[in-house]
């Protein structure tokens, strides 16, 4: 959604680095550009204007004048300014004292809240809540019958007494629906209303009748992130109309500017709480505006990558699993069930985006197959148990077997094999201490208390206890040994907090 704006902000910044001190007009040079990137990406101009007076104004403070590197603080200050007019701060829904609470959905016909809806139950399913869809849209053609779908995908009841189709009063649906939920103790109510092709004074007539009917605690405006311009004069309308109390962005997979997500927020007051990302009800979270900028500016999306790690991954599995690969032990089942936990997280191009500077890559990440993670799992299910749990039996008739059993070529196991062996061999040197190897093309990294391009003095033979010939064993002793002062674990000296003290940084991190 945001790549271009992503990639013009990058080239405004790239004029700034080197730079130890930046003029005015290196300020004007780069808010020209970032205006320019803003404006193409649809955000609206009072939206781009209020900005760029905000960043040209910090840029030219102490905070860049006094900065040991200018260039990243000017980047802070755009950052934190995207992230103000995102909303700031992440807006969580307001749950009624005396349950049920009420949701409504209202937006333009085709900007997806009948889909919303069942990705809203599910995510509340997910939060410990027993969600029920009420189906006040009568006006749309199938549209009871989508949310019945929806609902049944989501595993969340649908309260649809009307077929719809123009028979029925969404009124007393929706007045009814309220009813219906207290008494079968649903403790939330997502009442579907109906979309309009355009700003139509009847049926915002109906969802404001809706509205005083069931006096909902949070109205969500659903707007297709792909309108464009449009976008505040709907939003505006909207507002005046229903009064609605937060926004759900759609549709953000979508290949468009993207810029109503940048202008909602300033033009109505009113805070983006969700956001839409795909076409699968899993697609859907709340919105952070910090971690939104973040993405914009190409520094990744770790929370959620992590958020999301932590919904469909094992802890403890995953430290045997991480335990076992340091060890040697780590088998091509493991590796099986690992992908499996990964897909869960959704696409590939999608999780591998989330990481920090990965802005560089978007065509290889767009033109990635997924159907390459397919393969390789075809490739280790054709396997024995016996040659998953030990790939070095698997020669030459074993590998054609298991390419003509995944549908795979020879070259294709031979492959997956040999890259199977190569990271679990790099896993245990750096598990020995022996630093990061080197790569094709790339010296290998120093160990811990070595320095890169250090020359390491001959050891010379000293007499004393013999060392063991057995890796096993000669760890063991290594680890019952004494240490010696100035030689703790990690390179770090040994002896405690007296002798060495972790930066607030990294402490901070741990």
């Amino acid at each position: 959604m945001f790549d271009t704006l992503q990639d013009r902000l990058q080239s405004a910044f790239k004029n700034l680095r080197g730079k130890g001190r930046l003029s005015d007009a290196d300020i004007d040079a780069v808010a020209r550009e970032i205006r320019v990137a803003l404006l193409d990406a649809d955000v609206a101009v009072p939206v781009v204007r209020d900005f760029i007076a905000n960043v040209k104004e910090r840029s030219r403070g102490a905070e860049v004048s006094q900065a040991l590197n200018p260039a990243q603080q000017v980047i802070k200050i755009v950052n934190d300014e995207l992230v103000t007019i995102l909303g700031g701060e992440t807006r969580r829904i307001r749950y009624a004292k005396n349950p049920p609470t009420v949701i409504m959905l209202a937006g333009l016909q085709g900007a997806g809240k009948t889909t919303l809806a069942g990705k809203l139950g599910l995510w509340l399913k997910g939060q410990g809540k027993s969600p029920m869809l009420v189906a006040a849209d009568l006006q749309r053609p199938n549209a009871v019958n989508q949310l019945q779908v929806v609902g049944g995908q989501a595993g969340v009841k649908v309260y649809a007494p009307e077929p719809g189709n123009g028979i029925g009063d969404p009124v007393k649906v929706a007045t009814d629906g309220l009813a219906e939920a207290r008494r079968t103790l649903h403790d939330v109510v997502i009442v579907d209303t109906a979309g309009r092709l355009g700003i139509d004074a009847e049926l915002m007539q109906q969802a404001a009748n809706i509205r005083a009917a069931v006096d909902p605690d949070e109205v969500l405006f659903v707007i297709d992130a792909m309108i464009g311009q449009d976008a505040v004069v709907t939003a505006e309308a909207f507002l005046e109309g229903v009064d609605f109390t937060g926004v759900v962005l759609t549709k953000l997979d979508g290949d468009a500017r993207g810029g109503a997500a940048l202008s909602v927020r300033s033009i109505t007051g009113r805070p983006i709480m969700f956001a839409s990302t795909g076409e699968k009800l899993t697609d859907f979270d709340a919105f952070h505006p910090d971690r939104m900028a973040s993405r914009i500016l190409d520094m990744g999306d770790m929370l959620t990558l992590i958020e999301q790690a932590e919904k469909v991954m094992d802890t403890e599995q995953a430290a045997k699993d991480a335990e076992k690969l340091m060890g040697g032990s780590f088998t091509l089942d493991d590796f099986l069930s690992q992908m499996e936990a990964i897909s869960k997280m959704g696409s590939m191009s999608k999780i591998v985006g989330m990481l920090p500077g990965m802005g560089a890559m978007k065509e290889q990440l767009a033109n990635f197959d997924e159907r390459e993670v397919d393969k390789i799992k075809a490739i280790i299910r054709s396997m024995t148990p016996a040659e998953r749990d030990n790939p070095k039996m698997i020669d030459g008739s074993r590998r054609a077997r298991i390419s003509k059993g995944s549908g795979t070529q020879v070259k294709d196991v031979n492959q997956l094999v040999d890259r199977f062996f190569d990271a679990r061999k790099m896993m245990q040197q750096m598990a020995k201490g022996g630093g990061m190897p080197g790569m094709p093309g790339m010296p290998g990294l120093p160990g811990p208390g070595k320095r890169a391009g250090a020359k390491q003095k001959p050891q010379q033979k000293k007499k004393g206890k013999r060392v063991s010939g057995n890796p096993a064993k000669r760890a063991a002793e290594a680890a019952a040994a004494p240490k010696k002062d100035g030689a703790g674990a990690f390179g770090f000296p040994a002896g405690g907090n007296d002798e060495f003290e972790l930066p607030k940084e990294l402490k901070d991190l741990l």
